[in-house]
């Protein structure tokens, strides 16, 4: 029987809508203003910052009673709004962790959006549920754990270490979590909002090579169980923001098998360095965690936002999640995943799509390629410094990262040279503290960025 798709006459004008001639003009104008974007980035700025004032005067005003000018709203965006941020898919913006999305991820974030996709269950999204379900599996797949794991993906990092807490506690009870003091600031703040008390949250100071001190750790596991109190749960890194270090995942992995501890992997930006040779041998354990939390807008090249985390145990993040109401009751027996009962987000768009786009236009193995270009270029950078008598390396090139300092009268130097810098609009880096000692630092994932950048930008940095 042909369905009724209530394409029949007789259907009210919309308030809202456009003539197709009228949505395809914009829709063009909107793609070219993309592409200029991308083809003229290295031109402009690195990061830009207005005042409150001057933003404010061209962006705000009275609420918009009557309608305007397409045209001119969307052009006082692209000058206006979008040009004073930071540019994360600039190729010298070193800061922080860059966002260097794809254009393949861009068009399959257009698709969802224009399609107003949702993927929060089976019956109201199957499709877009499936991308979903395909791409964790990929994911799963590509750094290592085992067949079974399931994931969701969240907005990024903190909701998806959140959401692996909440997991670990679901499963196991309350109980003690350890850290180190190169841990993502975020963690604190999940533990704290899901209501880990201050004496339930461990922060070790990390080792000499900044890693997660083993020996320390087992310490006091032991420590807190002779206090009566129960160890649950053990926050490791893989890519510490900072300086990129792993944590000795092995090792800790097998403290927590020996001791009954959930194993988790922070892998925000580094996680994906999995894909790469190097990368590969820096993470080997990172597949024994119970959980692990990427973030695909970071090193798989996606815009903003998408994070996944994974855990090991089949159903688990169900057996968190799971909501039940009447209105909600749109299951159907055969296997079929509701995506709503995997996370706190009830509502939720599709983020899968650009991921599984991304995939499927440029293969793994031309993500392997832009990861390993990143690595290699820090490597490149930790050798341009070693080479120059101002700089000394404070911590090696490390999964796309590395920190430095000026050999004389750096301290107070760093963070002012890191502002100029930025103020030029050539470049972004990041100044911070390493144990204490003040430092630059290169996060050089960008695979549009050139040695030629990192040699200007490190003339720059030392020149006053």
């Amino acid at each position: 029987m042909e369905k009724d798709h209530g394409s029949g006459p007789g259907r009210p004008a919309d308030a809202l809508g456009m003539t197709p001639k009228e949505m395809r003009r914009l829709g063009h104008l909107v793609v070219d203003l993309v592409v200029d974007h991308c083809e003229s980035r290295a031109d402009g700025p690195a990061i830009q910052q207005g005042t409150p004032e001057e933003l404010r005067a061209v962006l705000g005003g009275p609420v918009p009673e009557v309608p305007g000018d397409a045209d001119r709203a969307i052009r006082t965006l692209v000058d206006t709004a979008l040009a004073n941020m930071q540019h994360g898919d600039h190729p010298r913006y070193f800061a922080r962790v860059p966002g260097p999305s794809s254009f393949a991820a861009v068009l399959g974030e257009w698709l969802g959006t224009g399609h107003n996709a949702i993927a929060t269950s089976w019956g109201g999204g199957s499709g877009p549920t499936t991308v979903e379900l395909v791409v964790v599996d990929w994911l799963r797949e590509l750094l290592g754990m085992p067949e079974g794991t399931d994931g969701i993906l969240v907005s990024g990092g903190s909701l998806a270490n959140l959401t692996a807490f909440a997991t670990a506690r679901a499963e196991l009870g309350d109980g003690v979590a350890y850290l180190t003091d190169q841990t993502h600031s975020s963690i604190a703040r999940d533990l704290r909002a899901l209501g880990f008390p201050p004496d339930h949250v461990r922060v070790l100071r990390s080792d000499e090579q900044l890693r997660m001190p083993v020996g320390e750790l087992a310490a006091a596991v032991a420590a807190d169980r002779a206090a009566g109190r129960r160890p649950l749960m053990v926050v490791a890194t893989a890519g510490t923001t900072n300086t990129g270090t792993v944590d000795p995942l092995p090792e800790i992995a097998d403290l927590c098998r020996a001791e009954g501890l959930w194993f988790h992997i922070d892998g925000a930006y580094g996680a994906p360095a999995a894909l790469s040779a190097t990368g590969a041998a820096a993470l080997a354990g990172m597949e024994r965690a119970d959980s692990l939390v990427i973030d695909p807008h970071k090193w798989l090249f996606q815009p903003y936002d998408v994070g996944c985390v994974l855990v090991r145990r089949p159903g688990a993040l169900e057996r968190a999640f799971t909501i039940n109401a009447e209105y909600l009751n749109t299951s159907a027996a055969g296997g079929e995943v509701n995506l709503r009962d995997r996370s706190l987000e009830l509502s939720r768009r599709s983020r899968a799509l650009k991921l599984w786009l991304t995939f499927r236009v440029y293969g793994a193995a031309g993500i392997r390629a832009a990861i390993s270009q990143g690595i290699a270029l820090a490597e490149f950078t930790e050798s341009r410094l070693r080479a120059d008598p101002r700089w000394e390396v404070v911590t090696p090139a490390q999964l796309g990262v590395v920190t430095f300092a000026l050999t004389h009268g750096g301290d107070g130097a760093h963070a002012t040279r890191a502002a100029s810098l930025a103020a030029s609009g050539y470049a972004a880096v990041t100044s911070t503290t390493v144990h204490g000692r003040s430092v630059l630092r290169l996060c050089t994932i960008n695979p549009t960025t050139t040695e030629d950048d990192i040699i200007q930008t490190l003339d720059r940095l030392a020149t006053p």
